[in-house]
């Protein structure tokens, strides 16, 4: 009611103040939750490492209530134990459990191989065609920072592409399990076999070839599947030799 009119007019409040203090809650908690799973699949914070909720808000710059909203999120995809008033416990890599991934991922990764060659715009195509250039340059130069930050956004585009927000929502949590894997056995690597895989796979989407798409991805899988057995190998004879090594 207009007390100098007497009559009734709509009411007048601030401009969307608790949507925008939540949309600012969720902009630092989606900050937390990116920066620590960087810090974590790079090894920044180690597996089995301890940090506290005090350590991580001030390397962060981000207060508590985000930021515990960011390791719940963590720990969601077993890539964080929550410590309750304390922080998180970075989970060990476990080699078998990683070949689960592994098989998981390969039904994903075809869906979203052959979803890219059938649904991909031209714009899309364009895109991926410049990534296997990129990648063989970075693989050639041996920068292996490079090319995994070239991966992860071939992953990013290759999943836009196939249309499929289902697929990519599954998928995302096994690639941040495979970035940390190949980043702790990256002397097991082949970068530049790699980059060739990556590219069979990129020249079938361009060329919107569903059945070759869905052939290189099995055959990039095939390699990663050869790199975890060949990183177990090496975790074997270093605990002949170390029986304290623990992975």
């Amino acid at each position: 009611m207009n007390p100098t009119s007497g009559t009734l007019q709509p009411a007048v409040t601030p401009p969307h103040r608790s949507e925008s203090a939540n949309g600012a809650k969720a902009s630092l908690a989606g900050r937390a939750y990116a920066e620590l799973e960087e810090m974590i699949a790079t090894l920044e914070l180690a597996p089995g490492s301890i940090v506290t909720e005090g350590e991580l808000a001030e390397r962060l710059g981000i207060g508590r209530t985000p930021l515990r909203e960011a390791i719940q999120r963590l720990a969601a995809i077993g890539l964080v134990t929550t410590l309750p008033r304390r922080g998180m416990i970075i989970s060990e890599v476990n080699i078998t459990d990683h070949l689960g991934v592994l098989e998981t991922r390969r039904v994903l990764d075809r869906l979203i191989a052959s979803g890219a060659a059938r649904r991909a715009t031209p714009g899309q195509r364009s895109d991926l065609h410049t990534f296997a250039d990129r990648m063989n340059r970075a693989a050639a130069a041996g920068d292996l920072t490079g090319f995994m930050h070239l991966d992860q956004e071939f992953d990013h585009l290759l999943l836009a592409a196939s249309h499929n927000p289902a697929a990519a929502q599954a998928i995302a949590p096994l690639h941040i399990h495979c970035r940390r894997f190949w980043y702790l056995y990256r002397h097991q690597g082949d970068l530049q076999r790699s980059a060739q895989l990556h590219k069979e796979l990129i020249d079938a989407v361009v060329e919107a070839d569903e059945q070759r798409a869905a052939l290189t991805s099995d055959a990039l899988m095939n390699y990663l599947e050869d790199f975890t057995r060949s990183a177990f190998e090496l975790f074997l004879t270093q605990k002949r030799s170390d029986p304290g090594v623990m992975r």
